[in-house]
């Protein structure tokens, strides 16, 4: 708990910095009255202040003065700061200069090259029908793992539309990390103070981040975080399933706005009001409440992979799958309606 708190406290303070910095030298996002709905100019690089809190106190704990063995993560975790500090500087650029999507695009696959190539890899996962599936090929486990990392980073920074919602529940996503690799059958607790660190940091950055925002992750930030998550599901032994329920429903509604925009002829990488928070607020939800209840649905699925078992997981999946579509038929109604 105390490097937990050691961590929060350092995100608040960088977090206070870093604004200020922003600020300062202009790195701000802008309201349109479409999808940027805040009221004045807030400012970015917030992601900075998670990287730089997660980077010294698990620094620490890996380099100088390690616990519970968590030292073996130490050459891993190094690919993952080196990855972690390229995407924080993709993202201060992109916020200042707006970059193409296309070198975005290839600079998070190659840090996810990056992450997988120092050693972030799947050995086995377990069946969702009983027992466990060794991945023999070295190859197919890496693209598994690339294409886990690469998704992640980019369902995290997507989803991060609302103040405080991406911060939010990938700090869901570490607790509840947390407290399945302390519990007795999952017992990895060199796992689980990394995801007590990587927590705290966001809980740090998220008062400030919450509605209504005086700062926001920036495109860095996003991705980094999405990064973080992905990771600790891999190396706490393949716990997709538990970093998969508290984002599905991220992840689903990424996948019905892609849908749409390809039904309509629309760029799949141009913005729009279609994603699930958005299509909230427009039914009537307040900033807050729209937050709060996705907040929710992440904390009550992901709380579900302390007791549910494998094939039960699957099964919780295919339901929230059945609940987006619902959704999504819900919403073509009322915009016809409209």
């Amino acid at each position: 708990m105390f490097y937990f708190l050691l961590a929060l406290v350092l995100s608040i303070i960088f977090t206070l910095l870093i604004r200020q910095v922003a600020l300062k030298f202009g790195f701000v996002d802008r309201p349109d009255g479409d999808r940027k709905i805040h009221q004045k100019p807030v400012a970015l690089l917030g992601g900075t202040a998670i990287f730089l809190s997660f980077l010294l106190v698990a620094g620490y704990l890996l380099y100088w003065h390690p616990l519970y063995d968590i030292d073996i993560f130490a050459g891993k975790m190094f690919w993952v700061f080196v990855g972690g500090l390229i995407l924080i500087i993709l993202g201060a650029l992109d916020d200042k200069f707006n970059l193409p999507v296309k070198w975005r695009l290839v600079v998070t696959a190659l840090v996810a090259i990056i992450v997988v190539a120092g050693g972030v890899g799947l050995q086995k996962i377990t069946n969702p029908f009983g027992g466990i599936i060794e991945i023999n090929l070295w190859l197919l486990a890496d693209l598994l793992v690339f294409l886990w990392l690469f998704g992640m980073m980019y369902t995290v920074k997507i989803s991060d539309g609302l103040d405080g919602l991406a911060t939010g529940i990938c700090f869901i996503g570490a607790m509840m990390i947390y407290f399945l690799t302390t519990a007795t059958k999952y017992y990895q607790p060199n796992v689980a103070l990394l995801s007590l660190v990587f927590a705290g940091a966001c809980l740090g950055f998220l008062i400030f981040n919450f509605y209504p925002a005086k700062i926001f992750l920036g495109e860095g930030g996003g991705l980094f975080l999405g990064l973080m998550l992905g990771v600790l599901a891999v190396i706490a032994g393949g716990k997709v399933a538990t970093a998969l329920l508290v984002m599905a429903i991220p992840i689903l509604d990424l996948g019905r706005v892609i849908y749409l925009r390809w039904r309509y002829g629309r760029s799949v990488w141009q913005g729009d009001r279609e994603h699930l928070h958005f299509r909230l607020l427009d039914a009537g939800l307040s900033h807050p409440q729209t937050v709060l209840l996705l907040y929710a649905v992440a904390a009550l699925f992901g709380a579900t992979t302390l007791f549910l078992q494998s094939s039960q997981k699957l099964i919780a999946l295919m339901f929230l799958f059945l609940v987006m579509i619902a959704v999504t038929f819900w919403l073509g109604k009322s915009r016809k309606k409209a």
